[in-house]
């Protein structure tokens, strides 16, 4: 539905995407302005950092895309209307994740991957017979990460009822922050974003493995084939979280 009517409107439609592409690319023309005045930014060279930023864009962007209206739940605990969800039958979590759902941000993904291919075609990469599988992981492991943080972020609406930009901290504050390589952070924070909030194990982890770069905090090798794998625990945790939250819904009482 929120499609068909999206597209009633194609020149509204095309302007609102290009707006989503160009105000997203601005994240790395700040990157390209910096390596204006530097070689290398904590060690990584302008196509490697182009390779993280590329990957982090496309995987979150997919999550946007796909799942991204969940930080919308606080606005209707808060007035009520979630009450209209609960008595459709279809899974609440698919209503929540398709409200509004906003085609435009297709932008956000097309501007990934300009990127991304950009940086494949200018990185020094032997590529292996792996090392191509693990181009595919990589994206549907970020994505399958960054859905599970929305899940859970909104999850948390449920108790705080107006944390949406708590949930942004975590989703479009943690794709800004895996464009940048790991070695620019204190290990503290990397310890975080690997063990707590996996999100390192979105691009940091497995492009560490394409680029031949030493991995995070010396993790073994076979983690940067885990992306999946941390992405369904992810989404498991996140889906209890849910389904813990939805039971303590009570309404408006009103």
């Amino acid at each position: 539905m929120w499609v068909r009517s999206t597209m009633a409107y194609r020149v509204s439609f095309v302007m609102t995407t290009f707006g989503n592409f160009a105000a997203t690319f601005l994240d790395f023309v700040a990157i390209m302005l910096m390596f204006s005045r530097v070689d290398a930014l904590g060690g990584y060279s302008l196509p490697e950092v182009a390779f993280l930023y590329g990957l982090s864009a496309v995987a979150f962007g997919l999550a946007d895309l796909l799942i991204g209206s969940m930080d919308r739940l606080g606005r209707r605990v808060r007035d009520g209307t979630l009450d209209t969800l609960l008595v459709r039958p279809a899974p609440v979590l698919a209503q929540v994740a398709a409200d509004r759902f906003a085609l435009r941000r297709l932008g956000r993904v097309t501007q990934g991957v300009l990127v991304l291919g950009w940086s494949l075609s200018r990185v020094d990469v032997d590529w292996t017979a792996a090392k191509l599988l693990l181009m595919p992981l990589m994206i549907v492991g970020g994505c399958g990460i960054f859905c599970a943080v929305f899940v859970a972020g909104a999850a948390f609406q449920f108790l705080a009822q107006d944390a949406s930009e708590v949930q942004n901290a975590f989703t479009y504050g943690g794709t800004t922050m895996l464009q940048y390589p790991p070695t620019v952070f204190t290990a503290e924070l990397v310890r975080g974003v690997t063990f707590v909030l996996p999100l390192a194990f979105v691009n940091w982890v497995p492009a560490a493995y394409v680029l031949g770069r030493p991995y995070p905090l010396g993790l073994p090798g076979w983690t940067a084939f885990a992306s999946p794998l941390v992405a369904l625990a992810c989404c498991a945790l996140a889906g209890l979280a849910w389904r813990a939250g939805l039971r303590s819904y009570r309404s408006t009482g009103s």
